[in-house]
């Protein structure tokens, strides 16, 4: 059966950095830090003090009133940034709406809204749960309202695969696309877990940084002193079409969707499998359906997570795939100026691998300062990168050894 072709028309992020695309790329390219202090959480007695919050973010960009308070935050940031992406890529309507959907992953979903109603039950019984506390918390709802937003029938569903969630959903819809099933999907990752029970979590569990005194170098990725994640949360949104429904209107196509690999580690439910077996088989996975060699590879947006096991991980796995050409292949973990994004970090990824192929600026790795021996590849450390590069993969792994890998090629 002959695939259709996948175009990327339309982006859109709500980050640490800013609550839009284009102010979180120019922090991005400009190595920013986005982590500080938490804010409007309950820090008494907490052992991290830090996250990567979207501090700047208005819903009122995005929805009414009324929408907002029914809405968890994860469905805001997933609605600001399909509202951005929908406006770049110029559609206004679907000739068929049975030929588009929606797709977008949530780690967690509502969790702010889950545990301000569990202190509701708590504190006053059964009769003080508000109604909308499960169209709030289930992990689907961001799909839904932004299908109901354009009006579109066709696929409509939730990728639930921790941190690999917005990968799974972008080749998810893509597959819509490349299959014949639809014309355009809108899909990418959406995440809001930055509250007491989020963080205690994470927290307790060891996985964050604890560096509170200095927030702007906490999160550093393949950098020997790192000491865990730093939480985030936003959303990265993408539409994808087909290169025929995209030509056929005038389109501005950003990028080529060239294919993905996803695969499990069938070894642990949160540290990656020491062998790397998982990484190796989703970044070569994606490599063979796009039909490219691993010299044809100019940028890697890594998982890369500031965590001792998944920095070192990946890096054995590049090494693997990529062979002697990994050490001139650059990489690059933006995670180290917006923090972890959980479910969104597959979108928000997706879309920065997208930008550095368009503009040709491969972002940083910052707080670069002392490296690993056994992290020694390019991360493009502490200072952007100006290349031209024609293939670049995002890789995104998730606890209980998730791992997606997405390809993209350059529009030129």
């Amino acid at each position: 059966m002959s695939l259709r072709k996948v175009v990327v028309t339309g982006t859109g992020m709500v980050t640490a950095l800013g609550p839009d695309r284009g102010t979180t790329w120019d922090g991005l390219v400009n190595g920013r830090n986005g982590v500080s202090r938490i804010e409007g959480v309950d820090l008494t007695d907490m052992k991290v003090l830090i996250a990567a919050q979207a501090k700047s973010f208005d819903p009122s960009v995005a929805m009414e009133d009324k929408e907002i308070r029914k809405a968890d935050r994860y469905c805001q940031f997933a609605m600001a940034a399909a509202v951005e992406a929908m406006a770049e890529a110029g559609i206004t309507e679907m000739p068929d709406p049975l030929r588009a959907g929606v797709i977008i992953g949530s780690g967690m979903g509502g969790m702010i809204t889950f545990q301000e109603q569990t202190l509701r039950y708590a504190a006053r019984g059964s009769r003080a749960v508000s109604p909308m506390f499960i169209p709030m918390t289930i992990a689907d709802m961001a799909s839904g309202l932004v299908s109901i937003r354009f009006g579109f029938r066709g696929a409509n569903y939730c990728t639930v695969s921790a941190c690999a969630s917005g990968g799974h959903a972008i080749g998810a819809a893509a597959d819509q696309i490349r299959l014949g099933y639809a014309d355009l999907m809108i899909c990418g990752g959406a995440e809001a877990g930055i509250c007491e029970m989020g963080v205690s979590g994470f927290a307790n569990m060891k996985a964050l940084s604890t560096r509170n005194d200095e927030p702007e170098k906490a999160s550093r990725p393949f950098d020997l002193d790192r000491d865990g994640f730093i939480i985030g949360e936003g959303a990265g949104i993408l539409v994808l079409e087909s290169e025929e429904h995209a030509l056929a209107r005038g389109a501005d196509i950003l990028a080529e969707f060239r294919g993905y690999g996803f695969t499990a580690d069938a070894y642990h439910i949160t540290q990656p499998d020491t062998e790397a077996r998982g990484a190796i088989g989703s970044m070569k996975m994606a490599l063979d359906v796009a039909g490219l060699e691993p010299t044809q590879v100019g940028y890697i947006n890594a998982h890369g997570t500031s965590t001792y096991f998944d920095d070192k991980g990946e890096t054995a796995a590049i090494k693997a795939v990529f062979g002697d050409h990994a050490r001139k292949v650059k990489i690059s973990s933006t995670k180290s100026m917006i923090g972890h994004l959980l479910g969104a970090a597959g979108g928000v990824e997706a879309v920065i691998t997208c930008l550095a192929l368009r503009e040709g600026i491969l972002p940083p790795t910052i707080n670069q300062e002392k490296p690993d021996p056994e992290c020694d590849l390019d991360y493009c450390p502490n200072e952007a990168v100006r290349a031209t590069v024609d293939h670049a993969i995002s890789n995104s792994f998730g606890f209980g050894g998730h791992n997606v890998t997405l390809c993209f090629g350059a529009r030129r």
